[in-house]
């Protein structure tokens, strides 16, 4: 019976093992920011990294390379703060860190807007309700090959928010560090399904590989559709 039992562990821990090494490990850089969003300040970029990082963990597709093992390398490269690669430099992280692949994140366009309702009270200079808010958010992404240096993937991911409701991705609750207090804002709930969308588009590129990608392309094309009507052409 204990050596029945004995080989039964043993295949489960083999097959773990399989899986986990089946997995693409994967290092994310600190965010960029191309816009002048008034949420961004000096560790946000690093935020939103660690952000996407745990998300992209949480799903159980990815095998994710820790910021401490890419700090030191990141910095010697100059990728941490440029959101550029080169292919040379791309390759020598990818030794140093072990990472297949680097995810950077560019914020390349926000907006926020909030418009009085009517309907609010006022007591004693206190105002409640008669407002409503909006935020929309634009992250370009991209997935660069540490052995090649290729952006093997790459996607802007929009999210949009009012005061209470989110579109463009789900939305799974707060985030800490210089964004704790937009926790429960539009500008942090576009944040956050921002991001969401990022891990569930990577885990179905990179790993599910299944009808999922056929049903982004289709999100993509809706989405540069109704980009290019938005536009005006002289």
């Amino acid at each position: 019976m204990n050596k029945v039992r004995l080989a039964f562990f043993s295949v489960l821990i083999l097959t773990a093992s399989v899986a986990f090494a089946d997995k693409p490990s994967v290092g994310v850089i600190d965010f960029t920011n191309d816009t002048t969003a008034g949420w961004w300040h000096g560790t946000t970029g690093r935020d939103l990294s660690g952000m996407l990082s745990n998300e992209m963990s949480s799903g159980g597709k990815f095998k994710m390379v820790e910021r401490a093992k890419l700090d030191a390398v990141l910095a010697e490269q100059d990728l941490g703060t440029s959101g550029r690669v080169k292919k040379s430099t791309a390759a020598k992280a990818g030794k140093l860190t072990g990472a297949k692949y680097l995810v950077t994140g560019t914020v390349s366009a926000y907006e926020e807007k909030t418009q009085g309702t009517g309907g609010g009270l006022s007591f004693r200079g206190i105002s409640v309700g008669g407002s409503h808010s909006e935020a929309y958010i634009a992250i370009d992404l991209r997935v660069i090959d540490t052995t090649s240096g290729e952006v093997k993937f790459s996607r802007t991911v929009e999210a949009r928010s009012s005061s209470n409701a989110v579109s463009g991705g789900l939305y799974r609750g707060g985030f800490g560090g210089d964004l704790a207090h937009y926790n429960n804002t539009p500008a942090g709930k576009a944040i956050r399904a921002c991001l969401v969308e990022i891990s569930d588009y990577l885990g179905c590129v990179m790993v599910d590989q299944d009808s999922c990608v056929q049903e982004y392309q289709q999100k993509e094309d809706t989405r540069r559709a109704t980009t290019k009507k938005s536009i005006k052409l002289e």
